[in-house]
């Protein structure tokens, strides 16, 4: 359940990528450089790729500050910009409720 909700989000943030990368003269920079990282780990995610949270985590970090950067910086982005910082919370939240349940199972006990 949590690595489909971790694709979905990677999913959603490639797809904001490449709908962002059109807008600009060399989309396929914006496309190589943007939507393929959260594509390939959304696969990875289906997949279940061992530390494919881990790498999941690091970018969304990338993504959150990138996104704060243009909210601050970019008046004419700042809806792109506000959706990037949102995807990539939701990416760390998807990559922190295994061990988040893990955590709360420990607390309960045995039984």
């Amino acid at each position: 359940m949590t690595q489909r909700y971790l694709a979905a989000t990677l999913f959603a943030l490639a797809a904001l990528f490449c709908g962002w990368s059109w807008q600009h003269t060399q989309p396929l920079a914006g496309l190589l450089a943007f939507a393929l990282p959260p594509a390939v780990l959304g696969l990875g995610a289906l997949r279940q790729w061992p530390r494919i949270g881990f790498f999941a985590a690091i970018f969304a970090l990338l993504w959150f500050s990138h996104g704060v950067m243009l909210l601050w910086s970019e008046p004419t982005l700042r809806g792109w910009a506000a959706t990037e910082t949102m995807l990539s919370l939701l990416v760390i939240h998807a990559t922190c409720l295994p061990g988040y349940r893990a955590r709360r199972a420990r607390q309960r006990g045995p039984g």
